[in-house]
């Protein structure tokens, strides 16, 4: 395909996303107060478990309407995540052999799956975590945590990490273009546990070392995951069945 004729298949591709995205939304609007309900359970367990009592504030009217329409939005992100991705694949298909094109299923529930299994591990492990540290650190001072600021830093948490276990899909493809191998990304470990600990610093929201080896376990162990399915495409790509 033309340069153009790609930004045009790009074009139409977002435009799908973003209207399966939109649909999403409308669906999770009626349910944006069961879903905040959900996200503020990390904070309000993490408050009373340090004996403070209270939960979170708004400082604005018009923050509670924002903060649902926000919420029903990312719900919507996670509800049309399979839609999102089938386009993805849309949009790659067409430079993909026969052979590899019917992966489709394996492509879809492996994204998916893995999006989802990120954002859990961000909202059962990483975040509470983060928000004990937090909180404990400055219990002698009353928290006034808004609303805004808090569903902020919980989305960045959750949903950067449902991209980050992501990353077993992006080497797939990488491999299959033949710009990495499973060799390379062993000679090359040392530097890539060195920039994931960098990035866990960057993306972590406390200063420990605690919740940092948090963000970078998973990283680590995807890594690792990583090389093995540039090992598999390298493999089959030798032998000529990919």
């Amino acid at each position: 395909m033309p340069l153009l004729a790609h930004l045009e298949e790009l074009r139409k591709r977002l435009i799908f996303s973003v209207l399966g995205i939109l649909v999403g939304f409308i669906s999770c609007w009626s349910y944006a107060d069961r879903i905040f309900g959900l996200m503020q359970q990390p904070v309000i367990g993490a408050l009373r478990h340090h004996g403070i009592a209270g939960g979170l504030v708004y400082l604005n009217p018009t923050e509670p309407f924002n903060l649902y329409l926000y919420v029903a939005l990312v719900g919507g992100l996670f509800a049309a995540s399979p839609f999102v991705f089938y386009q993805l694949w849309l949009f790659i298909a067409p430079g993909l052999y026969r052979k590899e094109k019917r992966c489709v299923l394996p492509f879809l529930l492996s994204t998916v799956g893995l999006f989802l299994a990120g954002g859990l591990f961000g909202y059962k492990m990483v975040y509470p975590a983060s928000l004990e540290f937090l909180i404990g650190y400055g219990q002698r001072f009353q928290p006034m945590i808004t609303i805004g600021e808090y569903t902020r830093l919980f989305v960045t948490i959750i949903v950067g990490l449902g991209l980050i276990f992501e990353m077993p899909i992006l080497v797939f493809f990488l491999a299959l273009m033949r710009l990495i191998t499973a060799r390379w990304m062993w000679r090359n470990l040392r530097y890539s546990i060195l920039v994931i600990f960098i990035v866990a610093a960057i993306v972590t929201p406390t200063a420990d070392v605690l919740n940092m080896c948090l963000f970078a376990a998973p990283m680590l162990a995807l890594y690792a995951i990583s090389m093995g399915v540039a090992w598999l495409v390298n493999s089959t790509r030798a032998t000529g069945a990919v």
